[in-house]
Formats: structure tokens, sequence, C-alpha cells
């Protein structure tokens, strides 16, 4: 069984589906620490020719807690957001069927920032006619107080994994050694360049899966999202 961890990110890169895509289970981490410069409630759009971060506002809380404890402000208004999205992209080729899945996200009711973040997840994997199973990491039953490979490994074994596949990201972060040991084969997933027709001649690579449905065709979306990347 082919298995694939991640924290969640709010309209992350293409790489990530692929990811999921890849996997026949893909966890998603609730019991993680949030991170506050990290990507978990922030991403990039194009706009003017530009890359520009967008961002989910979370209510003041205190830095340890987990992505599960973390709320987005009361007074979020998710039309704020969608206006600068749909001032960004109304004149992309593929608004008119990409529109509909963000308003959704954006929409959802639930202000919790891990159940947010599930959601437009899960959504967004729909879209794509990605089948994987996503589970969640707290649901798991292992020992949650270890931490990095140790913890990768205990979610592995729960989940009857054989097959650990990574952002490429993250070579230095395990020892294939430690993963054979354990009956696991690691792989390390690297996204194929994409590059598409955006508003402008000069090309913004590795924008929010946003950017990407917004000028990619669905079809071939979905089948780069299947095939173009390598597992090395």
């Amino acid at each position: 069984m082919k298995l694939s961890i991640m924290q969640p990110y709010f309209l992350p890169y293409i790489g990530y589906f692929q990811l999921i895509a890849a996997s026949d289970a893909f966890i998603v981490y609730d019991n993680i620490k949030y991170t506050k410069k990290g990507w978990i409630n922030r991403n990039r759009m194009l706009r003017d020719g530009e890359p520009v971060t967008f961002s989910l506002p979370l209510k003041k809380d205190s830095d340890s807690l987990d992505v599960r404890e973390r709320e987005l402000t009361a007074d979020f208004e998710p039309e704020k957001l969608l206006n600068q999205f749909k001032s960004a992209y109304r004149k992309a080729p593929h608004f008119t069927g990409t529109w509909p899945v963000i308003e959704e996200i954006l929409r959802h009711e639930d202000r919790n920032l891990f159940r947010f973040l599930h959601h437009s997840i899960v959504r967004i994997c729909s879209h794509l006619g990605i089948t994987t199973e996503i589970r969640t990491s707290s649901d798991i039953g292992i020992d949650h107080s270890l931490k990095n490979q140790e913890k990768v490994l205990a979610l592995c074994g729960a989940a009857g994994a054989d097959l650990y596949i990574n952002p490429i990201g993250g070579m230095q972060l395990y020892q294939r050694g430690e993963f054979r040991a354990n009956g696991v084969d690691l792989r390390f997933l690297r996204p194929k360049e994409l590059i598409y027709p955006q508003f402008r001649e000069s090309f913004v690579p590795w924008l929010s899966i946003l950017d990407v449905m917004m000028f990619y065709d669905p079809e071939s979306l979905h089948d780069f999202i299947e095939t173009g990347y390598n597992l090395i």
C-alpha cells in the first residue's frame, strides 16, 4: 500500500495533489504544531503578472497550539478573498469551471482551521478526479508523542504501508535504511516542470493550485497530476 503524509495547506501547489494522487492513502496532520511562517494558511496567486500572497486570517492565540486548535478570525469575510480571486482571474480561460469550487471552499462555514483546510483539500481532489483515501493523523492509533521519522514510520506501520512517498524537498529528513528495516520502501516525488499560458509571456511557476486550475484545461490537468512526476 502506497502512503503519503503532509501538513494541511491552503490551496497548495500542484505537487501536493500529485503526492495525493500517487498514493493509495493520504494522511493529513492535524495534531502538529501550527507554523506561523509556513504555508498552512497562505499561498501565492498571480495578480497583474506578479506573484502575490493571500492568506486566511487567524484568531490570535498561542504559537504552541496544534493546527486543529487554531481558528479563523470571527470576522473572517470570505467575500473579500473571493473578490481578490475574481479580480485576478475573471478573464482566465477556465474561470467559469473553477469558480464554483473556489466559492464552495471559501464559504465553508466551519471556522476551525484544520477542518476548513481539510474540506478544501477534499473538495479540490474531487474536482480534479483524485480518489485517494484521505485520513486524519489523530484518528490513527499510534504514539503521537513521536517526532519526525519515527512518527512517519509509526503511521506507515499502522496504515499497513509498504511504500512511503515524500515530497522531493524532504530527502535530507529520512533514511532509506531505516524505512527498509521497517519493511517500507521510501521514494521521493519530483514534479516535472509545468509551463502553461498565463496572462503575460513571462511564466510564474509554483503558484497555488488556484492558478493552475484557472489556466490549464481540466482534462490535461488531470493527466499531468497522474503522470507529471518522477519517483526517485
